[in-house]
């Protein structure tokens, strides 16, 4: 936690875990109001949050943005949040189970109080998540801004950002964690693996799933880096010698992709994530529409017609894509033309500048592909966003669609074409290196050295502001002047771009690898230093982003899985076109292509079996989880059994006294219980279990028991109660 604690305004000490920063220009009526909302008690509406407006730092100037705001919650509000959003923590028995605050001191880690029993990401997304389902009740708009409409329901935190007065909230960095895992993470070249469980700890799992996979795939990629390497240090110019290799991506690509989703379950499952119920979507800050009743929530929000969207998709989105598509295909065209003249040079005065001139259309084009893809990305985000949907699934997955579209295309099509059009093998040779080496360094630079140049720039003044008031004692930056800093920093945009680039990568690896066997090579030492480039940015430069609870690299396994599909065709018909092959069929061409895609179709069909066959969850883990759903339907059961007890019981109350007796002394006799009995059609137990309820002894014992119309009614009272 941080060592820095802070004071609410009610003169409560707490840790500051979340950093809420609004507009300069918010009315302090909206500050009033928003900080009410947040420290107001839950059952009346409010978050029941700690929260504390920062000082000014060292040296305040006036550009100061003075409405930055620390936000913190006390152990028990965190516990509370922990089983409102079903956190699983580990179990006595090892098991990971959802958390309940009733059966806390059954979990492993939990002592005492709890404290310390959550992890600082959990927090951070616990106090994220009761921030944003602060609504609204009958406020007609943001107290200040009237502009700003509100309704029933309203997430108050998705209007403030939609408004532009909420400029961002973001985690604090716990700075001695941030030494710890800087250190065994990228700080000292080690030949072992990623601390994937810390940074798992400090920033969640779908961080841990991303480095997780990156480091997967590098291992995964050395079997065909060994085979490469022979392959490129003997010369192999015959380039017949790749069907080998072909075959080889056949079975590699389609193996990895299974056994990466057994990997990641494994992983899931030891972080709580795989059982983990998906939260109920709230509607994107961004969506619009006319006011209308959601029927599965009951409550008002923006109603979009789904036609209107698909309108929009179909008749606008997607004439655009095919657009940029063209654009492609026209650049693609000029590249073959300056490739061609360039060979043309080279042929008429072949010397050591003519030979270098060679490579420098496709390196031209490599730096053409990365900007078209760079401005492409843009568009994309602008007509995704206009397209106005509702979720931000929704959203994620249309525009991971329209960018892996046009990725691909821009990226693949020169090869393809030279491939299977021009079919000229040396030149395809050629290409592959120089996109795949260009795009590496270009990748690099941009992820790596320009942000990291960027933030030194913006730090500069920041750093020689904090040194003229620090002391030699002080070792650390004071709480206002981190707090100011990281505001400061660029904000981390997700895993979109990591998992785009990995994606290219493995479909320069498993498309046409075989025609240069060291693109394995290259691959392996790019996500080497992409390990290290991309944990320096998450700890140096960026933001601390908050946790998100994955299970899976979601929608990006499909992208994978299609790829292979994808390589299979491909090296299927890379196979085809070899001389060895083609050597058995000399007189029919037409019994070569028969063959080629029966042998095609033979492997897909292959390989969704192998698919099917390999399961996705480890057999153990499958154990684990049905045992946890028989648990808990058992629990259920049981729960549901003591309800209809008690309402059973109290039907059987009025039932049994109205059934007259003529015992004389004795209340209960064998011929009563028998009459009682048969006009209820339930067991004598049962009614037993009333009768000697102490609720109904002391009814007996102080009440005549010919007149028990009030006492009837005390019993079942007090019957519920105790049940």
């Amino acid at each position: 936690m941080q060592q820095e604690l802070s004071t609410d305004s009610s003169g409560s000490r707490f840790t500051p875990l979340v950093v809420v920063e609004l507009a300069s220009n918010v009315k302090e009526e909206t500050i009033a109001w928003l900080l009410s909302r947040i420290r107001d008690q839950q059952q009346n509406g409010g978050a029941e949050l700690f929260v504390e407006q920062l000082g000014p730092s060292v040296e305040a100037q006036e550009k100061e943005n003075p409405n930055i705001f620390l936000v913190g919650a006390s152990w028990q509000r965190l516990l509370s949040g922990a089983e409102d959003v079903g956190l699983f923590k580990e179990y006595n028995d090892g098991s990971m189970r959802g958390f309940t605050r009733a059966n806390k001191h059954n979990f492993k880690d939990f002592k005492g109080d709890g404290d310390g029993f959550l992890s600082m990401a959990e927090c951070q997304y616990i106090i994220k998540h009761e921030l944003e389902t602060l609504r609204a009740k009958d406020e007609t708009h943001v107290p200040g801004h009237s502009q700003a409409k509100l309704y029933p329901g309203k997430s108050i935190i998705r209007r403030l950002l939609s408004k532009g007065l909420l400029i961002q909230i973001f985690p604090l960095h716990e700075k001695e964690e941030l030494k710890r895992l800087s250190f065994s993470w990228y700080k000292k070249v080690k030949l072992s693996l990623q601390p994937l469980d810390d940074i798992r700890h400090y920033y969640g799992e779908g961080q841990a799933l991303y480095f997780g996979f990156l480091e997967y795939f590098t291992f995964a990629l050395v079997p065909m880096a060994l085979i490469g390497v022979p392959y490129y240090l003997f010369d192999w110019e015959d380039y017949d010698k790749y069907v080998v290799f072909a075959v080889f991506n056949l079975i590699w690509c389609t193996v990895i992709l299974e056994l990466w989703k057994r990997f990641s379950a494994s992983l899931a499952y030891s972080w709580g994530t795989l059982s983990r119920k998906k939260a109920f979507e709230e509607p994107r800050p961004g969506f619009h529409g006319v006011l209308g009743f959601n029927p599965v929530t009951g409550r008002e929000e923006p109603l979009y017609p789904t036609a209107k969207r698909h309108l929009r998709i179909y008749l606008v989105s997607l004439p655009f894509v095919l657009l940029c598509l063209y654009l492609s295909l026209y650049v693609m065209m000029i590249y073959f033309q300056m490739e061609g003249w360039a060979l043309s040079v080279h042929d008429e005065d072949p010397t050591f500048w003519t030979g270098i001139l060679i490579f420098i259309p496709s390196i031209i084009y490599a730096v053409v592909i990365e900007i078209m893809n760079l401005i492409y990305r843009y568009a994309a985000e602008f007509l995704t966003e206009w397209e106005n949907h509702r979720l931000e699934s929704s959203y994620q997955n249309h525009l991971v669609l329209k960018v892996l579209v046009f990725n691909f295309f821009n990226c693949f099509a020169s090869l393809f074409y030279i491939a299977f059009v021009m079919q000229d093998m040396v030149l395809l040779r050629q290409s592959l290196a120089t996109l795949l080496i260009t795009s590496q360094i270009l990748n690099q630079f941009m992820e790596a050295f320009l942000p990291y140049w960027l933030q030194r720039r913006r730090n500069k003044k920041m750093i020689r502001k904090v040194q003229k008031k620090r002391t030699l004692e002080e070792k650390e930056l004071p709480l206002v002047e981190q707090v100011r800093l990281e505001a400061d920093m660029s904000t981390y945009l997700g895993t979109f771009d990591d998992y785009l680039e990995l994606f290219l990568l493995f479909g320069y690896v498993s498309l046409f690898s075989c025609v240069y066997p060291l693109a394995a090579v290259l691959v392996v030492l790019n996500n080497i230093t992409e390990v290290y480039s991309d944990a320096f940015k998450m700890c140096q430069v960026f933001k601390r982003p908050f946790s998100d609870p994955a299970a899976n690299i979601g929608v990006w396994q499909l992208a994978f899985e299609a790829m292979s599909v994808i390589a299979v065709v491909t090296n299927c018909a890379l196979i085809g076109m070899s001389p060895q092959v083609k050597a058995y069929f000399p007189e029919s061409e037409t019994q070569l292509i028969l063959w080629t895609v029966a042998i095609e179709h033979g492997l897909l069909a292959f390989k969704f079996i192998l698919a099917f066959l390999i399961p996705d969850i480890p057999k153990h883990i499958q154990i684990k989880l049905s045992r946890l759903e028989f648990e808990s339907l058992e629990a259920l059961k049981k729960k549901v059994r003591s309800h209809c007890l008690v309402f059973v019981s109290m039907e059987l109350i009025f039932n049994i006294f109205a059934i007259p007796h003529s015992s004389g002394g004795v209340f209960i006799t064998p011929k009563w219980l028998q009459t009682v009995e048969e006009k209820n059609h339930c067991s004598v137990a049962l009614v037993k279990s009333i009768i000697y309820h102490p609720a109904a002894v002391f009814c007996f014992q102080v009440c005549n028991c010919q007149q028990l119309c009030f006492p009837l009614f005390v019993l079942a009272k007090a019957f519920l109660i105790k049940c």
